[in-house]
C-alpha cells in the first residue's frame, strides 16, 4: 500500500465578529511591516485598496486578496457573497482612480470592470471566485487594476 501525501490545506480562520476592527488592525500591521502579516494571516498575499468614497469623498481602505495578469492586479467584488456589491466597488464605479499597496509597494491604479469576453480568461487569476459566486445570485464583478 502506498502512502499518499498531500499538501496541507490552509483552513480559513473564523470570521471575526467585528470586521471593521479586524480590518483596521490588519491595515495597521500591513503598513507597519511592509505587507508582512502575522497570526492567522501570516503568509497570505493581500493588498490594500484605497478608494474615494462615492458620496463622502473620503478615502476608504479595503483589504483584498488578488491575482496578477501581467503587471495588472485582478480582484473580485464579492463582499464574501453579499447580495450587494461591496462599498469599495461602488466607490470605484464613481471614481476609478485608486491606490494599491502590495508588500512595500504603493501605486496609483485605474480600475475597470472586466468585460464579459475577459471573464473566462481572468477567472483563474482569482480561483476563489467560484466558491464566492455560489454564495450570491448577483454576478460577482471581476475588477482589473492597471497602473495609471
Amino acid at each position: 500500500m502506498s502512502e499518499e501525501r498531500s499538501t496541507p490545506r490552509r483552513t480559513p480562520g473564523q470570521i471575526p465578529t467585528d470586521m471593521k476592527s479586524f480590518n483596521r488592525k490588519l491595515i495597521e500591521e500591513f503598513r507597519a511591516n511592509r505587507g508582512q502579516l502575522s497570526g492567522q494571516m501570516a503568509g497570505r498575499t493581500l493588498m490594500l485598496l484605497t478608494t474615494t468614497g462615492a458620496k463622502s469623498r473620503k478615502e476608504r481602505t479595503a483589504v483584498l486578496g488578488f491575482g496578477k495578469d501581467g503587471d495588472r492586479y485582478v480582484v473580485i467584488a464579492s463582499g464574501n457573497g453579499a447580495p450587494k456589491h461591496p462599498a469599495w466597488y461602488v466607490n470605484l464605479l464613481a471614481n476609478p482612480i485608486a491606490t494599491v499597496e502590495v508588500g512595500p509597494d504603493k501605486v496609483k491604479v485605474r480600475a475597470r470592470t472586466a468585460r464579459p469576453d475577459e471573464r473566462e480568461r481572468l477567472t483563474p487569476m482569482v480561483p476563489y471566485i467560484e466558491s464566492q459566486q455560489k454564495l450570491t445570485s448577483r454576478e460577482i464583478p471581476i475588477v482589473v487594476l492597471e497602473r495609471s
